[in-house]
Parts: C-alpha cells; sequence; structure tokens
C-alpha cells in the first residue's frame, strides 16, 4: 500500500521538528515550565522572558513592535477580538462595517453575529480572481463606516489582495483596516506598517508551529481601541485574560522566525511543485483551474474536475489527503461559499478540490498524487 500524501498543507501544518523541540524545554519541570505571570521567582521569569522573546520572534515577521502583539488561542479568536472588540470600543463614531462574502468563517460568522448585535455589514463580492479592488472598496464606504476588514490571503483560492492600497482607501474613509494573515506569513511579505495594517489576525498551525496558538497585532495608536471578550486577571494589557502556555506561545515565535528566515527559499520550491502538478494535469480533459495564479501563492490550487462530483472523487483518492474547500465548512454537502462567492458554477464548484503544499511536500508527493488522480478521474468518468 503506497504512503499517504498529505497535500491539505491549507488546513494546517505538522509541526517543525525544530519548534517541537523548542516547545519541548517548556512543558517538564527540568524545563522552563512555570507561569509566566509568576513573578515572585526565577521560574516564572524565565517563562515571562521565553514569552516575551516568542512575541519579538512574532512581531519581527509582520514589522511590528512586540508590545502591540496580543496572544489569542489562535486567528479565530483573533478575529472575533479584532471585529468585536474594535467595533464596541468604537460604537460611538459608527456602527458600520466592510468586509466580502469569501472570508474565512472566523469573520464571516462573526460579523453575522454583529448584524444581530444591531451593526451594520456591507458584504463585497470580489471578482473572479478572488479580490476585492480598492474602487470596490472605496464605493463601499459610509461615513459611519469605522472598519474594514479584508484577508491577506484566502484560503481555498490563495487569492493575494494589495493590502496597501486598501489600508490606503480605507483610511482615507476614516475607517480602521483589520487583516485576517493566517495564511499569509511566509508565503508573502507582511510588514503591518509599511501596509498600513491596524489589526493583523496571526494563526501558528498555519505555519508549521502548534495549535491553539494565534495572536493579534493591535497597532499602538489612540485611535486603535479594543474591548476585551475574555476577562480575569488584565493579561495581554487587559485585552486578552488567561494564564499564557508558555510551550505553545514558544512553539509560535520559533515557527514565525523560521518563516521569516526561510519563507522566500520555501516559496520558490513550493512554485515548483504546484508547476508540476499542473503540468502533469495538462493532457487530462475537463480541469478547471478556480485559482488564479497569477494573483495567488503557490501553495494553494483550488481545482475542478468536470464530470465528477468532488467528495466522491476526495474518497477514491484514499492515499492523498486533500479538501473540497476550508476544513471549517467541510460537514456542509452545499458546494464551498468561496467558489459561489466568485462565480463559478454550482456544478464546478462541486466538482472542485483544493491542493495545498507545503514545507516538507516532495516531487515524489506530487508524481503519486497525479498517478492517484489520472486513476481515480478514469473510473469514475467511465
Amino acid at each position: 500500500m503506497s504512503a499517504l500524501v498529505y497535500l491539505d498543507y491549507a488546513a494546517t501544518t505538522p509541526v517543525d521538528p525544530r519548534v517541537a523541540e523548542a516547545m519541548s524545554r517548556h512543558l517538564t519541570l527540568d524545563g522552563i515550565f512555570a507561569n509566566p505571570a509568576s513573578r515572585s521567582h526565577m521560574l516564572g521569569w524565565q517563562a515571562e522572558q521565553a514569552v516575551e522573546s516568542a512575541r519579538r520572534q512574532v512581531a519581527d515577521a509582520i514589522g511590528a513592535d512586540p508590545r502591540e502583539i496580543v496572544w489569542t488561542s489562535g486567528a479565530t479568536e483573533a478575529d472575533n477580538l479584532a471585529l468585536i472588540g474594535f467595533l464596541r470600543a468604537n460604537r460611538a463614531r459608527g456602527r458600520h462595517l466592510v468586509t466580502s462574502r469569501v472570508e474565512h468563517k472566523a469573520v464571516v460568522d462573526t460579523a453575522t453575529a454583529l448584524e444581530a448585535e444591531g451593526f451594520e455589514v456591507t458584504w463585497l463580492t470580489p471578482g473572479r480572481d478572488g479580490r476585492v479592488t480598492p474602487a470596490q472598496l472605496r464605493e463601499a464606504l459610509r461615513e459611519d463606516t469605522v472598519l474594514v476588514s479584508l484577508m491577506a490571503v484566502n484560503n481555498e483560492l490563495g487569492a493575494v489582495h494589495d493590502l496597501a492600497a486598501l489600508a490606503e482607501v480605507a483610511h482615507a474613509g476614516g475607517a480602521a483596516f483589520h487583516v485576517d494573515a493566517a495564511q499569509a506569513v511566509g508565503r508573502i511579505p507582511l510588514d503591518v506598517t509599511r501596509q498600513g495594517i491596524d489589526l493583523l489576525s496571526l494563526s501558528g498551525h498555519k505555519v508549521y508551529g502548534p495549535k491553539g496558538i494565534g495572536a493579534l497585532y493591535v497597532r499602538r495608536s489612540p485611535d486603535i481601541r479594543v474591548e476585551a471578550l475574555i476577562h480575569g486577571g488584565g493579561h495581554e494589557r487587559g485585552m486578552r485574560s488567561g494564564t499564557l502556555p508558555t510551550h505553545q506561545i514558544v512553539g509560535m515565535g520559533e515557527a514565525f522566525a523560521l518563516a521569516a528566515a526561510e519563507g522566500e527559499s520555501d516559496q520558490g520550491r513550493i512554485t515548483a511543485l504546484r508547476d508540476r502538478l499542473l503540468e502533469g494535469l495538462a493532457d487530462i480533459d475537463g480541469v478547471h483551474r478556480n485559482t488564479d495564479i497569477a494573483v495567488a501563492v503557490p501553495n494553494i490550487l483550488n481545482l475542478a474536475f468536470e464530470g465528477v462530483d468532488g467528495e466522491s472523487l476526495l474518497m477514491a483518492l484514499r492515499n492523498v489527503a486533500l479538501s473540497t474547500g476550508s476544513a471549517c465548512n467541510s460537514a456542509s454537502v452545499e458546494p464551498s461559499y468561496v467558489l459561489k462567492g466568485i462565480g463559478v458554477p454550482r456544478r464546478l464548484a462541486l466538482a472542485s478540490l483544493r491542493f495545498s503544499f507545503g514545507r516538507f511536500t516532495t516531487e515524489a508527493d506530487i508524481d503519486q498524487a497525479l498517478s492517484a488522480l489520472r486513476h481515480a478521474l478514469t473510473g469514475l468518468r467511465r
């Protein structure tokens, strides 16, 4: 039996062994395991030092000040804190949010919850390439718009937004700019100052770090105020209470440092792997690209296979780990809302798979996936 090929890096990445090794030093009695808020003894000071060192690693990866990094349990919590926390804190200025129909569920569902709370949301429809244009955003802004939330890299398509241009439009309209960057670290250049980003959501497990840890970048500015959602203890400058998980934070810091150092070379290698897959599919009829590779990161590729059902194809590819879309939406039998949102016909949306590649993907993995795809497509189309 062939070994399993993992091509679902957009859902989660395996922890890099170097990250796991750093984490292992912060778990047991012979390591730095103490509560970082325990300031009455040396062990607590060492844990706090480890947390602050990781905070700097994350800040350095996005061009921020370490004091602007707020630890969370992941990008979902960071998105919730950014949207709910910011809108509640600034409700006197306005109650209008602008976002898009193809954001991650962590933003879509949060925005929907805010609508139920009495806030107003304008839902932008991106172009076929999955991107919102600055002109679209400009048209959506109102006098009472306080926040714009658009993702850096789409998790199903890989489409990359022009963050600096969108931030300029948001700021010209008097709104703050939030970015979900869960899929972006190590894949595109991020510099929150140069790109004009006010709030930025980050995830550990999308960057070869552990699950259960993330962060929200909050610009140090009188205009950027966030109301806490979790109370108790006043940790993280009052924005997010709770005992900090030292080992997870150390893991995220190490993962971000590696992404900053190796991201560019990783992406060059991954581009070649993506192109190898596309070349291997070139002579198969009825393969459609949902991803516009000219404006997308190379590690995410969404393809439709005409004449087959995506779920059936997934089942036939027993030794290849893939996704029919966002893992957070995988319980639904409806076609991906992201593919519907960019106008992919229903029959093709239901026939689509997301391939996502990463640091540990090899040419042999691509070749094995191609062989399995050919076999499965022949059988299903017959």
